[in-house]
């Protein structure tokens, strides 16, 4: 557990004060690092002339916009702030909002330099107390790199050249044979969640068992992910044979893992259910399993139209899609109902599924967090099973 914080918040004991001088507050800006995470509170904190100012946060189920208050008795511009309480090990994301007159202004926390990425931008994050990146997702000098290289393929599916990239591990041999892992939105894995780190890494820990990772990326990825046949049919007709062709793959469903995030989920579960016994494993990170049990009105926009449909009827009449399954999701996620509720579905098949929650929310450094925990489950390295 986190220590607890002793004593006043900074906050307060610079409120005691009767007057602030622009050194006072600059001061106090410099010796702080925003947000102020003391114990269980956190205190943000924004500085300019303006007529109101807020978080807007994304916890899910919890009030989004949180005024600010001004501090009395500033020379210079204003020094906004509000405290709020969140639970130890949690990332939130955030942005400020800001207002002059009739204009309001939402961006990024300019006194946080910490930025949470996901598919739709970028967001500030409060790393709240007890929360650490996890030390495998750093370069470790001892962790012999993988090659990776690039791997492009003229689709018939999907009527274009997909630009993929292939990751090789440190002691690749082709004598040996290998599992294969097909990541979607591979750049944004690669450039976001340090997943090629996070490989050489777990390899070379002996937690992930030595595997050749496609790194797939979208054209149009509102349309080529959610269920589309094209797609499915690129994966299974064109890639895997093309892979399977050129490297010393096992060509077994058992060693064939489609993985995604969000609508790479989506895109994850409909290619592997388009293509029955392919594969035999799904690691699947905040997914967009959106569905409605009543009606049409699923709130997502047009966008997610071919996601309720196709969700709406698996639920309808769900089978098995993989052999073993890894979910994971982010609590302050609107999202979190769908995953939990997609469990129960998916072990009702009779998959193997293996679910786990973070207190974190919709980003690539949540996708990055849960790496370990659903590669070593997935292709486990040699000291937990042996594949050959």
């Amino acid at each position: 557990m986190p220590p607890r914080h002793k004593g006043k918040l900074a906050i307060n004991l610079l409120k005691e004060k009767s007057h602030h001088s622009l050194a006072d507050i600059d001061r106090f800006l410099a010796e702080n690092e925003v947000p102020i995470v003391e114990g269980p509170k956190c205190t943000f904190l924004y500085r300019g002339e303006v007529d109101a100012v807020a978080v807007r946060h994304r916890i899910v189920n919890q009030p989004q916009h949180v005024p600010m208050r001004k501090l009395e008795n500033v020379e210079g511009p204003p020094l906004w702030f509000v405290t709020i309480e969140l639970p130890a090990h949690s990332r939130v994301e955030y942005q400020i909002e800001v207002r002059s007159g009739a204009a309001v202004e939402t961006f990024n926390d300019p006194l946080n330099p910490h930025i949470a990425h996901s598919p739709v931008g970028s967001s500030s994050v409060c790393q709240a107390a007890g929360y650490e990146t996890p030390e495998w997702v750093l370069p470790q000098a001892d962790a012999r790199p993988g090659e990776v290289i690039d791997f492009t393929i003229k689709s018939k599916a999907l009527r274009r050249t997909t630009h993929n990239r292939v990751y090789l591990p440190a002691r690749f041999r082709r004598s040996s044979q290998y599992p294969l892992l097909i990541v979607h939105d591979g750049n944004d894995y690669i450039t976001y969640s340090a997943m090629q780190t996070v490989l050489d890494n777990l390899i070379h820990d002996l937690d992930m068992a030595e595997t050749i990772v496609l790194f797939s990326n979208p054209g149009d990825r509102l349309r080529e992910y959610p269920n589309y046949a094209p797609h499915a049919r690129h994966i299974a007709s064109e890639v895997v044979p093309l892979l399977e062709e050129r490297l010393p793959l096992m060509r077994r469903a058992d060693a064939r893992c489609l993985m995604g995030a969000s609508f790479g989920a989506v895109a994850s579960l409909s290619t592997a259910y388009r293509n029955k016994d392919m594969f035999g494993n799904l690691l699947l990170q905040s997914g967009s399993f959106v569905f409605t049990d009543i009606g049409s009105d699923h709130g997502g926009g047009p966008a997610f139209d071919p996601v309720v449909k196709f969700m709406n009827r698996y639920r309808e009449k769900p089978r098995k899609v993989a052999d073993r399954m890894f979910i994971s999701c982010g609590v302050y996620e609107p999202l979190i109902v769908p995953n939990r509720s997609m469990v129960p579905v998916f072990e009702s098949t009779g998959a193997q599924v293996r679910y786990i929650e973070s207190r974190d929310g919709h980003s690539w450094e949540n996708w990055r967090d849960r790496l370990r925990d659903g590669l070593s489950w997935i292709f486990p390295g040699p000291q937990k099973f042996v594949y050959e």
